[in-house]
């Protein structure tokens, strides 16, 4: 087992190297990008503030001069200004620099988890990230966890009791939670709890309150449950529904299974038959889904429940920085989102064999 978790390891350096180098090539030649950006705020703001205005230190190198006739450059807004200001530009975001050149450098810094600064915040990027993180972390850890913990024991509940009517109400509740997105329950849970249009029982913004330092540890762990009721509920309400069926089908498929039957004619109790011969079968399909199920919770499926309940996590992080090309940013949030979900892949394999022992990916090619 350690080998093949050591050739696991091994096999993420280049997986990771093709992941960044791609996402490089496509940020870095795509239109718009910070140079550009900073133009147009200059212009924006020389025509009396324009969307750009204010726009977070982009042009905190210097003013621009403007010079007789337009000056030729590749970026768009450019004509007319000084060619100087424009290489100041590209050298304050680092264009002035061949790709490739880029690119190493980056590869070199992120091997040290050194991300650079954001251009529009003005930060360092890992200290962005480290105050998204606690957002991120709770909403995908909470809703991963609800949501194995009514899944699992309510899709065996369903499998053993099959066409039955609790099978049935279950399965409409199930897929009508599943067809509601998660942001328009948001809302309506912020409309009927959050001090929309009627009662106003949780807070919004931010997973604690202001002075919760001040609070001692039971008050600390109430008010922090507190605020993130609204977001998690909002997210566990759909996430259950192909966890439920999958869980059940496979439950129902092992459940026909020679060795269950035998098991039940040697008198076993049906809860030893279940949980201590099905189980362990019919869950190896269910972790195997889990590496998706908590990046998803983790990053994609929390950005719009973010923006409706205005916590600043690693999701409105991400898609701000897209906006705003704040290419450190973007660069930093993928390849940590990436190098986690190589080893969440790794962690799944490994509790397979925990699962059910007989599996060894010794014997296997990587």
């Amino acid at each position: 087992m350690l080998a093949y978790i050591l050739r696991r390891i091994l096999l993420m350096i280049p997986t990771l190297f093709g992941i960044m180098l791609v996402s490089f090539a496509i940020v870095q030649f795509v239109p718009g990008g910070p140079v550009e950006r900073a133009i147009a705020q200059l212009q924006g703001e020389e025509q009396g503030g324009g969307r750009f205005g204010g726009g977070g230190g982009a042009l905190a190198g210097g003013a621009a001069t403007h010079v007789g006739g337009d000056v030729s450059s590749r970026y768009r807004g450019a004509q007319g200004l000084d060619p100087k200001f424009i290489a100041e530009l590209e050298k304050q975001y680092g264009f002035d620099k061949p790709a490739p050149e880029r690119f190493v450098k980056l590869a070199t810094d992120y091997l040290s988890f050194n991300f650079g600064t954001s251009y529009y915040h003005n930060v360092p990027v890992l200290q962005l990230i480290k105050q998204r993180l606690p957002v991120s972390i709770s909403l995908g850890l909470w809703m991963t966890l609800i949501s194995y913990a009514i899944s699992i024991p309510l899709g065996v509940k369903k499998a053993v009791s099959d066409g039955s009517r609790f099978d049935v109400w279950t399965s409409a509740a199930v897929i009508v939670g599943y067809a509601i997105p998660s942001f328009l329950f948001a809302i309506l849970l912020l409309e009927l709890f959050g001090g929309g249009s009627f009662w106003k029982l949780f807070p919004l913004k931010s997973l604690t309150s202001d002075d919760w330092d001040t609070f001692d540890w039971p008050h600390k762990i109430l008010d922090y449950l507190w605020h993130i009721t609204l977001p998690v509920a909002s997210l566990v309400l759909g996430s259950f529904a192909t966890l439920t069926m999958l869980t059940k089908n496979s439950f129902l498929d092992e459940i026909k299974k020679a060795y269950v039957q035998t098991a039940r004619m040697k008198g076993l109790p049906e809860r030893r038959v279940l949980y201590g011969h099905v189980f362990r079968n019919a869950m190896l399909i269910v972790i195997a889904g889990f590496p998706g199920a908590f990046i998803t919770a983790f990053f994609t499926g929390s950005l719009l429940i973010e923006q409706v309940f205005t916590l600043d996590g690693l999701g409105y992080l991400s898609y701000n920085s897209i906006i705003d090309r704040d290419y450190p940013v973007v660069l930093a949030n993928l390849y940590i989102f990436s190098l986690l979900g190589l080893f969440v892949n790794l962690i799944s394999d490994l509790t397979y064999t925990w699962v059910d022992p007989r599996i060894d990916f010794e014997t296997r090619d990587v």
